[in-house]
């Protein structure tokens, strides 16, 4: 089947303090991220590229075939489509050394948030993305989400204070 490219904003030019809601697919949807070794690789490439390209990672999900990051530029010249470059780059080089196979799909899909989207909403859909597919009964429960900016469990109960457990 031919790649079919994923459109951009075209009057956006993805540079500057902007929040993303960002998903990346395994290629050929193959259930990579199953295992401590593989997020943890994939994971590290994350945090280094990530600071390098100065983005904050509020919430990531390592589903068993994709990612789902949700991530904010801390300087104007940070550039989003440069970082997911730079990381998927890193993360399949890297990937290619320990494991087998390829890594990503090509592209992948954003939403840019809108001032009026708030963060620990999205954050919260990000990390009940397990529980949503019956992979955990909670979401502290699932070993691969977090965040490399926030405490987790504040995160996950910081869109309704009431509910954050004792």
């Amino acid at each position: 089947m031919p790649f079919k490219r994923v459109p951009r904003l075209a009057s956006f030019n993805y540079t500057g303090c902007y929040r993303y809601f960002l998903t990346i697919c395994a290629a050929g949807r193959a259930r990579l991220f199953v295992t401590d070794e593989a997020v943890s690789l994939v994971l590290l490439e994350l945090s280094r590229t990530s600071a390098d390209e100065h983005f904050a990672v509020t919430a990531y999900c390592f589903m068993p075939d994709h990612v789902h990051v949700l991530i904010e530029g801390t300087r104007e010249d940070a550039d989003f489509q440069r970082l997911v470059r730079v990381f998927k780059q890193r993360s399949s080089y890297h990937w290619k050394r320990r494991m087998t196979g390829d890594l990503w799909q090509r592209s992948y899909f954003e939403h840019v948030l809108r001032d009026d989207e708030d963060t620990f909403h999205v954050a919260r859909y990000i990390l009940d993305n397990p529980v949503r597919a019956g992979l955990a009964k909670r979401p502290e429960e699932y070993p691969f989400v977090g965040s490399l900016t926030l405490d987790v469990v504040d995160l996950m109960y910081s869109v309704q204070i009431d509910q954050r457990p004792t």
